[in-house]
């Protein structure tokens, strides 16, 4: 039997169905929120994985193409690899989830969102979150549920629930929450530099949204939910857990405040081995219970260090950083490049520039018309940076979830295009790791930015917090490493300015986060912020005035769209030669905005005076150094501009007689002439004598000097011609004749003209 559930929220409709679509699951429910529609599913398989020291989870969310009305791109016309939006999707799905599971559950649980529909008004992924919940709620898998999620922005200094995709563009604030009665489990969060107090509103705001939520999942539960599956408990076998605990309580104890990643992590296995050894003959298959127990006393030790005496495992105060040191210009042919480290994680930031057209990423997703972004941040983390072996293949999912995060946090200080119009690929490769790495990457992509010559507007560090909470007591931690962030109960990425935060991403395993928790964490985030800032300033302060001297040289051009054309040429033909020529990238908008990009100088220039060229149109009275390129017997043709010539008659030569073209220019001579005037047909006729007698002001032009030397050397030839026999020379406009006549008797005193002769013939005539 279908049935359909709706709750109202901030003014909006969430609609569920339930009963109708995908039936063999163990439970499925069609989510709506306007007319974006995603089907979610949620599977347990029915046995338990063995060997596995984890919960096996698996969160899929599907962008279908035709929930846009699209065909994908490429050759074989089907989706293939998720997007990163995809990725990042169910991502926090399975944070906002994860958490709600009982640990020692090694069934498999397979949640799939797929996207069926979307209105480009209200997001999927935070209707996936919320679908994800109830049907995990009403299934009959073991889950401490349910969750609800919403999103906040901040429109005009106001916070807004579930605000349309169209009003995000102009908000400071993009803060997406999920949480249960007890409080939040993920948070992930972009911002414009807003204040921490802003943040604990929106997460207030937030929390009374989804107790909403909440409530209205339990109620659908109560009425059609299943019975929870009773699953088996691990074995437990006491011989060895009371062993272990009298034995090595104290070792271990002892083992967890060894300040060093690599010698702490030897002195834990070398007590789990003697746990090995004693028990090899009585439990001999035993290891992965042992290492189960270890792993769970481990946990234990850090929590009590932490809460009862107040100590660190590396030695530091609860407010204290780890040791800090920023280098800049690390490699030599990199635009740009930093190393950050903290502690005994590190990050090689290196940033590179790209032009506009050619290097930005084209983002194929359900998004109509989505720009394609002009900054790129790639996060990689090979195994030696925690002293593994294991195959290095593409980039995984929490590779593209730390990236997402790092890029968040900078793309609110980079240049607009206006102000920088190239692109930005910033890629962290991290050296070492012990905690943080994310946030290690926004301080070594800042620096390296800044070393590249990238106006950013402010410097951006980041920094991870942790909470460790257990019986009324609790404690917060500045600059978690990797111990810390294992066995605690939230890990509190904060990034941001002096000015204000930039990105937020929390995951909470606790309870309830209180305000006083949660101001306290951000405030000491901040302070902790401000003094990496500090150290971050001693390397570089602000960015380069220039861009690096390896970086491309990026002209913008704006041109009449008409003239789109003329600089491709038919074919392509024009463009490519221009590129052949120069050596320069060039990107044509169809706004008629034009970016070339060269390794240098000159190649710049000159691609910036072809396309000029190309695009200018001809005015009288402008002067060129032209090409000749066609001789007719009353004048030569002249190329002033790249496809653009101009008739420079015979008469316009020169003041000095020329018996023949030929002996006054050859094809292919470089001729500096001025525009005459352009007719009523747009033909452009030329002269070089109307010019003859401003070389010496021309020569002071670095654009003629040249070409005057030339003009004048011509000059002195051309005076040594022959001078016209006979009838003096006359002076042609066009190629037509040109009759300059005073009255109309003046002929006959000029030579035997046609009216005497005309005036003779009649008299003969008349005597004979």
């Amino acid at each position: 039997m279908t049935r359909t559930f709706e709750l109202e929220l901030a003014g909006k409709k969430m609609s569920f169905e339930i009963g109708r679509m995908a039936k063999q699951a163990n439970a499925a429910v069609l989510a709506k929120h306007g007319n974006t529609a995603l089907l979610v599913t949620s599977v347990l398989a029915e046995k338990a994985r063995e060997g596995l020291d984890f919960f096996p989870l698996l969160v899929d969310f599907e962008e279908r193409y035709y929930a846009a009305g699209k065909v994908p791109g490429g050759f074989i016309k089907r989706e293939g690899r998720p997007s990163e939006s995809a990725i990042l999707s169910g991502r926090m799905i399975d944070r906002s989830i994860r958490s709600l599971f009982p640990e020692w559950m090694r069934h498999d649980v397979h949640v799939v969102a797929t996207v069926m529909s979307v209105d480009q008004v209200n997001p999927a992924n935070i209707l996936g979150i919320n679908g994800a919940s109830l049907a995990l709620s009403i299934s009959d898998i073991p889950w401490d549920g349910p969750i609800g999620a919403v999103r906040i922005g901040c429109l005009d200094g106001e916070l807004v629930v579930n605000p349309d995709e169209a009003d995000m563009e102009n908000s400071t604030l993009d803060l997406v929450v999920a949480g249960h009665r007890g409080g939040v489990t993920m948070v992930e969060a972009g911002a414009q530099e807003v204040s921490e107090e802003l943040l604990v509103d929106a997460l207030e705001l937030a929390n009374q949204e989804i107790r909403k939520i909440v409530e209205f999942i339990d109620s659908v539960r109560a009425e059609i939910g299943k019975e929870k599956a009773v699953l088996p408990m691990p074995a437990v076998i006491s011989e060895i857990d009371e062993w272990m605990q009298n034995e090595l309580a104290d070792e271990i104890y002892s083992a967890v405040q060894i300040h060093e990643k690599q010698p702490r992590g030897a002195a834990i296995s070398a007590a789990q081995d003697k746990a090995m050894e004693h028990f090899a003959e009585s439990h001999p298959d035993s290891g992965k219970y042992i290492a189960g127990v270890m792993e769970e006393m481990v946990k234990k030790s850090v929590r009590k260090l932490l809460l009862d005496d107040k100590i660190r495992s590396d030695g530091r105060k609860m407010d204290e950083l780890r040791n800090i040191t920023c280098e800049v210009d690390i490699l030599p042919m990199a635009h740009g490049s930093a190393l950050f480290t903290r502690g005994e994680t590190q990050s090689l930031g290196v940033s590179t520039l790209g032009m506009m057209g050619t290097d930005d990423q084209v983002l194929d997703g359900l998004k109509i018309d989505e720009p394609s972004k002009r900054f790129i941040l790639h996060y990689n983390f090979p195994p030696y940076s925690v002293g593994e072996v294991r195959p290095m293949r593409g980039p995984g999912r929490r590779e593209i979830g730390h990236g997402a995060l790092a890029e968040r946090a900078l793309r609110s200080v980079f240049p607009t295009e206006e102000e920088f119009p190239y692109v930005v690929r910033q890629v962290s490769d991290i050296l070492e790791s012990n905690g943080s790495s994310s946030m290690a990457s926004v301080c070594s992509g800042s620096l390296a930015m800044m070393a590249a010559g990238v106006p950013i507007k402010k410097a951006v560090a980041g920094i991870a917090m942790g909470l460790i909470a257990d019986d009324g007591k609790f404690g917060i931690l500045t600059d978690i490493q990797g111990l810390e962030d294992h066995y605690g109960d939230m890990d509190f990425k904060v990034a941001g300015t002096r000015d204000g935060v930039t990105a937020l991403q929390m995951d909470n395993k606790a309870g309830g986060i209180t305000r006083d928790i949660l101001t306290q964490a951000l405030g000491q985030a901040k302070a902790g912020r401000l003094k990496i800032l500090d150290i971050m300033d001693g390397a570089i302060a602000s960015p380069r005035p220039d861009i690096a001297p390896t970086a491309p040289k990026i002209t913008t051009l704006m041109i009449d769209p008409e003239k789109i054309r003329d600089i491709i040429g038919p074919g392509g033909k024009m463009i490519r030669s221009i590129v052949q020529r120069t050596g320069a990238k060039i990107d044509v908008e169809d706004s008629g905005r034009v970016y070339i990009a060269a390794v240098n100088t000159e190649s710049s220039d000159m691609a910036v005076k072809i396309i000029r060229d190309l695009t200018k149109e001809v005015e009288p009275g402008e002067i060129y150094v032209g090409t000749a390129t066609r001789m007719l017997n009353f004048g030569v043709f002249i190329e002033i501009l790249p496809g653009k010539e101009g008739l420079l008659h015979v008469s316009e030569i020169s003041s000095h007689h020329i018996p023949k073209l030929e002996d006054a220019f050859g094809i292919g001579d470089k001729v500096l002439v001025t525009v005459k005037e352009i007719d009523d047909m747009n033909r452009v006729n030329l002269s070089r004598k109307r010019i003859i007698d401003r070389l010496d002001e021309l020569a002071k032009d670095p654009e003629f000097t040249e070409q005057v030397a030339v003009e004048k050397e011509r000059e002195e030839r051309y005076a040594l011609f022959p001078k016209s026999e006979g009838a003096p020379r006359r002076d042609r406009d066009g190629d037509r004749p040109r009759r300059d006549s005073g009255d109309r008797g003046g002929r006959s005193e000029q030579g035997e003209g046609r009216p005497a002769r005309r005036f003779e013939r009649d008299r003969n005539n008349r005597r004979g």
